[in-house]
């Protein structure tokens, strides 16, 4: 056995956790991870389709930053 699977046998055992409630964790963790990874495709894959435009105000001068962000596709007006 490896040093580092006697350090997670040990946390499992210290949290007093049976292999299979630590797997069914593992999975629900997985399942979170997949869900969060597809919110942030989505996201994405919109931004890529539509422009994003950002108007920031400088807190020192007051001046308007326009910053614009265009993915593949035109825009249209």
């Amino acid at each position: 056995m490896t040093q580092k699977n006697k350090t997670e046998g040990k946390a499992v055992a210290k949290e007093g956790l049976s292999l299979e409630q630590f797997q069914k964790r593992l999975d629900n963790l997985d399942a979170r991870l997949d869900a969060i990874d597809s919110m942030v495709t989505a996201v994405a894959e919109r931004i890529v389709m539509r422009p994003l435009r950002l108007e920031i105000t400088c807190p020192n001068c007051g001046k308007i930053i326009d910053i614009g962000i265009v993915g593949d596709q035109k825009m249209l007006r």
